[in-house]
């Protein structure tokens, strides 16, 4: 796999990202879980997936964590029970703890006011569920396109398999 930016160098993707960071899929959804799921194996991404159902539970696991240097990426739906993703996303921004998680929504809201209210809260991107469609599995090669190009501190990268 090769970066695409080329200056007569050839270099694999897996030479220059660190890997390490782990995935939380915040999705209540049990047939989009598994979507995601398949699109990360499907492109090789081998990072650990953990799910969970809502915002309670995310929270009640990122908290377990408890430290800014070992927050998982986490891609986020938004429309849940118990606490929705914005509510979540509210959380993780006012803790000095998880403030700096690495958040990408993923969702079928496509209303602006959501949009809106995720990037005022710092999200990494906005992702609707149903403008990918047949084609969803461009989102995961936006993911790998992503941590191709952009510098994140130590621990924020996805592994690839060979």
């Amino acid at each position: 796999m090769n970066s695409g930016y080329d200056h007569g160098l050839t270099l694999d993707v897996e030479t220059y990202i660190l890997s390490g960071a782990k995935i939380l899929l915040v999705e209540d959804n049990d047939l989009d879980a598994e979507t995601v799921i398949r699109g990360f194996a499907a492109q090789k991404i081998v990072n650990d997936v953990t799910r969970v159902n809502d915002g309670v539970e995310a929270l009640e696991h990122l908290k377990a964590i408890g430290n800014s240097e070992h927050l998982p990426i986490v891609l986020l739906d938004l429309k849940m029970p118990r606490m929705d993703g914005l509510e979540l996303l509210e959380h993780i921004r006012s803790s000095d703890d998880l403030r700096r998680a690495l958040v990408f929504v993923l969702t079928a809201s496509d209303d602006e006011k959501d949009k809106q209210r995720s990037f005022d809260l710092n999200v990494a991107g906005y992702i609707v569920k149903e403008k990918a469609g047949a084609d969803f599995i461009r989102v995961f090669e936006m993911f790998e396109r992503y941590w191709e190009v952009v510098e994140l501190p130590s621990g924020l990268a996805l592994k690839f398999a060979p």
